[in-house]
C-alpha cells in the first residue's frame, strides 16, 4: 500500500521502498479509475509524468536529488506549462498551448516533482462552487451531489480523493481555503508576494496569490520551501531571505495567543460549523494557547469592497482576449468590431462577463471615486483591523465557510449568495495576510474548516499551529467514500 502523504511519500522514495514510476503509475491509475466521476482534472499529463518519474528515479539511484524528488503533483490549469494546454477552464484558453513555464512550475520541476496533470477549476478563477468551467463541473468526493467549493476546486476534490498527493491552487478570495474546507483538505494561502505569480493567468493582480493543497500542514510547508522565493520577472515578489517552512513544526503551543474575532461568531454561521470550530479551539487550548476575543469592526465590508476591486482588476486583466493573438477566434468575422465582440462573447462564459461589466462600470468615468476608490479605502481599513488585532495575538481564527458543501445548482442562479460562500475568506486577501485552511469535523458526513490567518510573512506559525493540532486530531486523514 502506497502512503498517501508528501512527507511520507517522499521518506518511502529516499529509503528506495518504491520508485517515482511505482508511485506515479498508482495515481495514473487511480485518476483513469476514479476521476470519470468527479471531473478533476482537465488535461492528464501520463507520458510527461512517466518521463519525469524516470527522470527522478535516476537522480535518487544516484544518491541525487532533494526532498520532493520523484513526489506527483496536480497543477492547477492557470499555471502556464510550456508545450502543454493551459485552459484556465474557459473556451477563451482552449487552444492555448504555453510556450513556457510559470515561475511556479518551474521551481516543482526543479525540485524533481512529477506533474500528473492539469486541475479543473472556476473559468478564470472566477466562483466559489467550480460550476464555471468550460469542461463541467467537478464534484465533492464527500458527496457527488455537492460543489468541492472554488475557485481551486479541482485540485482539492484530487487531493481529497487520492488523485495526487498535494497539488497547487490559487487564492484570491478563499479559492485554495474555501474549496480546502469542503473537501476536508488542508490549503495554504501565503502571504501577497511570497509565491511568485509568473506565468500564472491574472484575475485580480492586487489579491491573486499561488500556494499549496494537501493532506496536512507538514505537507504544505515541504512544498513551501520550493514554491516560495523572489522572483526577479514578477514586480510583486517579495524579495527576502529563503527560509524553512518546516522549522517550526514541532515548536509547542504553549502560551500561543488567538484571536476568535467577535464578527465570525455572528448570524449567518451554521450552529453546527460553530460547533466544530469551538472544538477545534478547545484542543488548541488543550495544548497550551490562550485565546481572547478581537474586533474586526470593518470585517463586514469586505465582501463588497472585494467583489468591486477583483471585478475591476479582471476587466483590466481579460481585455487582452480579443481574439486577435491569441484564444478563442469567431469565425469570418465581418470586421474588427465583429472579431472583438463575437470572439469574447463565445469565449467567455455567464460569470466571467458579469465580473468584467461589473468592473468596467466601477472604472468608468463618474463611478471611479464612489465604487472603486471607495472600496479601496474600505481595503486599507480592513488591513488596519488586523494590523491592531496582531499587535496582541499571534493568530486569527474562525470558520472557513458558513455551511459545509451545498449541492450543485443551489446557488448558480443566485450570484449574491454565492459570493457570501467567501464572508470569511475576502479579508485577508483584501490585506495580503497569509491564511490556512485545516480539517476540523465532519458535519452530517461532509467536511467542516477551520481557518487561521497569520500576520505578514508567518506562514510558518501557521503551519506550526496546524501541523499540532494535527497531532491531536485525524480529520486531515479521513478518506471521502468516493475515493
Amino acid at each position: 500500500m502506497f502512503a498517501e502523504t508528501v512527507t511520507a511519500i517522499a521518506a518511502d522514495l529516499k529509503a528506495g521502498r518504491y520508485s517515482s514510476a511505482d508511485i506515479t503509475e498508482h495515481y495514473l491509475a487511480r485518476i483513469a479509475e476514479f476521476d470519470p466521476g468527479l471531473n478533476s482534472y482537465i488535461t492528464v499529463c501520463a507520458d510527461e509524468a512517466r518521463a519525469a518519474a524516470a527522470r527522478a528515479d535516476a537522480l535518487l539511484a544516484r544518491g541525487e536529488g532533494g526532498p520532493l524528488t520523484g513526489v506527483p503533483y496536480a497543477n492547477k490549469d492557470i499555471f502556464c506549462t510550456r508545450g502543454i494546454r493551459t485552459s484556465c477552464a474557459s473556451r477563451m484558453l482552449d487552444n492555448f498551448i504555453a510556450p513556457y513555464d510559470a515561475t511556479v512550475v518551474e521551481k516543482l520541476t526543479g525540485a524533481g516533482m512529477v506533474m500528473l496533470g492539469k486541475t479543473n477549476m472556476d473559468e478564470f478563477a472566477m466562483g466559489s462552487s467550480n460550476e464555471t468551467s468550460w469542461y463541467g463541473p467537478v464534484r465533492n468526493p464527500w458527496d457527488l451531489s455537492r460543489v468541492p467549493g472554488g475557485s481551486s476546486g479541482g485540485s482539492a476534490a484530487a487531493v481529497a480523493a487520492r488523485l495526487a498527493p498535494v497539488a497547487t491552487g490559487t487564492d484570491t478570495g478563499g479559492s485554495i481555503r474555501q474549496p480546502a474546507a469542503l473537501c476536508g483538505i488542508t490549503g495554504l494561502k501565503p502571504t501577497y508576494g511570497r509565491v511568485s505569480r509568473w506565468g500564472m493567468i491574472a484575475f485580480a493582480s492586487s489579491l491573486d496569490q499561488g500556494g499549496p493543497m494537501a493532506l496536512t500542514a507538514a505537507d504544505l510547508a515541504l512544498l513551501m520551501n520550493a514554491m516560495a522565493g523572489h522572483c526577479a520577472r514578477d514586480s510583486t515578489s517579495v524579495e527576502r531571505p529563503a527560509e524553512d517552512f518546516t522549522r517550526l513544526l514541532a515548536q509547542p503551543l504553549t502560551g500561543l495567543r488567538i484571536g476568535l474575532p467577535t464578527q465570525y461568531f455572528a448570524a449567518g454561521l451554521d450552529p453546527a460549523m460553530r460547533e466544530a470550530v469551538d472544538a477545534a479551539v478547545g484542543v488548541l487550548r488543550a495544548l497550551g494557547a490562550d485565546t481572547v476575543s478581537v474586533d474586526l469592526p470593518h470585517a463586514g465590508y469586505a465582501i463588497p469592497a472585494y467583489y468591486v476591486v477583483a471585478s475591476a482588476e479582471c476587466s483590466s486583466n481579460l481585455s487582452r482576449y480579443d481574439g486577435v493573438r491569441f484564444g478563442h477566434r469567431c469565425d469570418d468575422p465581418r470586421d474588427l468590431t465583429d472579431l472583438y465582440t463575437r470572439s469574447r462573447a463565445e469565449g467567455f462564459g455567464a460569470e466571467v462577463k458579469r465580473r468584467i461589466l461589473v468592473g468596467t462600470y466601477a472604472l468608468s468615468a463618474g463611478y471611479y471615486d464612489a465604487y472603486y476608490g471607495k472600496a479601496q479605502q474600505l481595503r486599507r481599513l480592513i488591513q488596519q483591523d488586523f494590523t491592531r488585532a496582531f499587535a496582541g495575538v499571534d493568530v486569527i481564527l474562525g470558520p472557513t465557510t458558513p455551511t459545509t458543501a451545498f449541492e450543485l445548482g443551489q446557488k448558480t442562479d443566485d450570484p449574491l449568495t454565492m459570493y457570501l460562500s467567501d464572508v470569511y475568506t475576502t479579508a485577508a486577501n483584501l490585506a495580503g495576510l497569509p491564511a490556512l485552511s485545516m480539517p476540523a469535523g465532519l458535519i452530517g458526513g461532509l467536511p467542516a474548516g477551520v481557518q487561521l490567518i497569520g500576520n505578514y510573512f508567518d506562514e510558518t506559525r501557521l503551519l506550526n499551529v496546524a501541523h499540532q493540532y494535527q497531532q491531536e486530531t485525524a480529520w486531515h486523514l479521513a478518506r471521502p467514500p468516493h475515493a
